[in-house]
C-alpha cells in the first residue's frame, strides 16, 4: 500500500533508516490546501479508521429520524364481533358507533396513538410529535450551524449535538402524554441538526480530494444501515411497548458518545484555519504517518490568503455567506434543491403505511432502497458531473412521485414500486447534493453551508407529517404524494443556477474561491 503521507515518508534503502529530505515547497507562499493535500493524498489506515467511526453517527441519526414510523403509528384492530358485517366493512375506528364493537390487536402501550387515545384525534396532533422533531432540526441547526466553523469546532460539535439526542431519547421512555413526548422530541431534534452536517465535513476533511466524495459516502452508507436497523427492531419487538425502541436505540448512541469524545481528531483544516498550527500538525502527524518533522517546517511557510479566524464570533459565518453576492445565491438555491429532496426523502417512508401493502416490509424496502443508491453514488461520484446528476433525480423523483396518486387496481400494484423509484431518486439526489455542497464552499464557512443546507432539507420534513397525516384523514393520496412529487420536481430546477465543481480543489478562504469565482464568469463571458 502507498505511503499515506509523501512527506513523511522514509528511506529504506540498504536496510538504513535514514529520513528523507523533505519536497521542496512551493516557492513564496505556499497554500493551505496544496500542504495538506501533498500529506494527505492517499488514503492511510489512521485517516479510514477516523472517517469509519465519524461517519457512525448517521447510523443513530437515522434511527432517530425514523423511529416515529413505528412509535407513532396506528395499530391493527379488529372487530370485537366477526359476525358484525358493518363494523368488517369500515376501515375508520373512529367511524363505528361504539367503542365496544373493536379492540386493538396489540396492547395498548405498543403505540403512542392506543396508549394515548390519539386514533380519531385531528391530523395536526396526530403528526406533531415527528412534526416537533423537525422543527426542532430546523430552529437547532439555525442556532448551532456556525459553532462548527468558530469557537466549538467540528469534532466538539459532533460530540455535543450525539450526546443531546441520544440523552433526550433515553429520556421520551418517560413520557405520559402526548404533549411531553412532543417536546423531548422537539430536543432530540434540536441536538441531532448538525449530526450529519459534522460528520461529512469532518470526515471529507481528514482525506485528500481524490478520496473526499468515496469517504463522504460513507456516512450515507452508515444512515441506510441506521435506517434498515428501525423495522428488525420493531419487528422483533412488536407488541411491546414503543418505549424499548427508544432505549434500542439510544443506548448504544450514549456509548458512541464516548468513543467519540475519546478516539476522533479534529480538522486539521479547521485548526490552521483558526490559527492553531502546532495542533494541526499534531493532528496530521497522527492520522498520516508518524516522525514528520518536515511538517512542522512546511505549515509554518503557509501564508492564509485572510487573516486566522481565531477571533471569528459564531455569527461571522453567516455573515460571510450572506454578504457575498456569490455566496448568497449559491445557498439560496441549493436550499431551494433541498428544501424539495426533503419533502420526499422524510415524507415517503412516512406514507407508506398507508399504501396497502405491510408496514415492517414496506419500511424495509425503502431502507434497503437507499443503500443502492449510496453505493451508486459512491461508485460514480468522481465521474458524475453534480449540476446535472442532481436535475436528473429529482426531477425523476417528482414523476414516480405524482403516479402514485393514480387510481385503478393496475396502479394500486405499482403503487409500492413508484415510490421506492422517486424514494430511490431522492436518497441519490440528497448524496450527491450534500458532496456538491461541500465542494461550493470554503473551508471557513463549509460547516455553516452544509447546515444550511440541512436546514432547508429538515424544514421540508416539517411538513412532510402533516401532509402524510391529512391524506390519511382523506384517504387519498393527492396531499402526500402529490405535494411531494410536485415540490421535488420544480425545486430541482434551481440546480441549474450552481456551477459544476466535479475534479475541482476545495477553497479554504472566501477570497479564494471568489476569484475562482471571477475567473469562471470571466471564462463564461470570452
Amino acid at each position: 500500500m502507498a505511503d499515506p503521507t509523501p512527506l513523511l515518508s522514509q528511506s529504506t534503502t540498504g536496510g538504513g533508516g535514514g529520513e528523507q529530505e523533505p519536497p521542496k515547497l512551493e516557492k513564496h507562499h505556499p497554500s493551505l490546501d496544496s500542504m495538506i493535500e501533498r500529506s494527505m493524498q492517499d488514503l492511510g489506515w489512521a485517516q479510514l479508521m477516523q472517517a469509519s467511526l465519524v461517519s457512525l453517527a448517521w447510523f443513530f441519526d437515522a434511527q432517530q429520524t425514523f423511529i416515529s414510523i413505528f412509535t407513532d403509528s396506528l395499530p391493527p384492530w379488529r372487530c370485537v364481533n366477526l359476525d358484525d358485517e358493518y363494523c368488517n366493512s369500515i376501515s375508520d375506528v373512529c367511524r363505528l358507533p361504539s367503542s365496544s364493537s373493536w379492540q386493538w390487536e396489540y396492547p395498548k402501550h405498543a403505540s403512542i396513538v392506543s396508549e394515548w387515545g390519539l386514533q380519531c384525534a385531528n391530523s395536526a396532533i396526530k403528526g406533531l410529535p415527528a412534526s416537533s422533531f423537525f422543527m426542532g432540526c430546523f430552529i437547532g441547526g439555525l442556532l448551532l450551524a456556525t459553532l462548527a466553523d468558530s469557537s466549538l469546532g467540528r469534532k466538539n460539535m459532533l460530540f455535543l449535538s450525539c450526546l443531546v439526542m441520544s440523552c433526550s431519547s433515553l429520556l421520551t421512555v418517560f413520557s405520559t402524554n402526548v404533549w411531553i413526548y412532543s417536546c423531548l422530541r422537539f430536543v432530540a431534534g434540536f441536538g441531532r441538526a448538525t449530526i450529519g452536517t459534522c460528520a461529512l465535513v469532518l470526515s471529507s476533511e481528514l482525506v485528500g480530494k481524490k478520496w473526499r466524495g468515496s469517504v463522504g459516502m460513507i456516512g450515507f452508507f452508515g444512515f441506510g444501515f441506521g435506517f434498515l436497523s428501525l423495522p428488525a427492531i420493531a419487528y422483533v419487538n412488536r407488541g411491546s411497548s414503543w418505549r424499548v425502541l427508544y432505549i434500542w436505540t439510544s443506548v448504544p448512541a450514549i456509548g458512541y458518545c464516548v468513543l467519540v469524545h475519546f478516539l476522533v481528531c479534529e480538522s486539521p483544516r479547521w485548526l490552521l484555519v483558526m490559527g492553531r498550527r502546532e495542533k494541526a500538525v499534531e493532528t496530521l502527524k497522527n492520522i498520516a504517518s508518524p516522525g514528520a518533522s518536515a511538517l512542522t517546517r512546511g505549515f509554518s511557510a503557509i501564508s492564509l490568503e485572510e487573516d486566522p479566524l481565531n477571533n471569528m464570533d459564531i455569527f461571522s459565518a453567516i455573515k460571510a455567506l450572506l454578504e457575498k453576492r456569490w455566496a448568497f445565491c449559491r445557498l439560496c438555491a441549493v436550499m431551494s434543491v433541498a428544501f424539495g429532496i426533503g419533502m420526499v426523502y422524510y415524507g415517503m417512508p412516512l406514507g407508506v403505511g398507508k399504501l396497502d401493502f405491510d408496514l415492517y416490509s414496506s419500511v424495509t424496502l425503502n431502507a434497503l432502497a437507499e443503500l443502492p443508491s449510496t453505493l451508486i453514488t459512491f461508485v460514480l461520484i468522481g465521474k458524475l458531473n453534480r449540476r446535472s446528476s442532481v436535475l436528473f433525480f429529482t426531477t425523476l423523483s417528482g414523476i414516480c412521485s405524482v403516479m402514485c396518486i393514480l387510481e385503478g387496481r393496475v396502479w394500486q400494484k405499482l403503487q409500492i414500486g413508484l415510490e421506492l423509484v422517486s424514494f430511490f431518486s431522492g436518497c441519490t439526489a440528497l448524496n450527491v447534493l450534500l458532496i456538491y455542497t461541500l465542494e461550493l464552499f470554503p473551508t471557513c464557512v463549509r460547516n455553516s453551508a452544509t447546515s444550511m443546507v440541512r436546514h432547508a432539507l429538515v424544514l421540508g420534513g416539517v411538513f412532510s407529517p402533516l401532509l402524510v397525516a391529512a391524506a390519511s384523514r382523506r384517504g387519498d393520496g393527492v396531499l402526500s404524494y402529490g405535494v411531494f412529487g410536485l415540490v421535488i420536481g420544480f425545486s430541482g430546477l434551481f440546480v441549474m443556477c450552481l456551477p459544476e465543481t466535479r475534479g475541482g480543489n476545495l477553497c479554504d478562504t472566501m477570497d479564494e474561491e471568489e476569484r475562482k469565482e471571477e475567473k469562471r464568469d470571466s471564462r463564461v463571458s470570452c
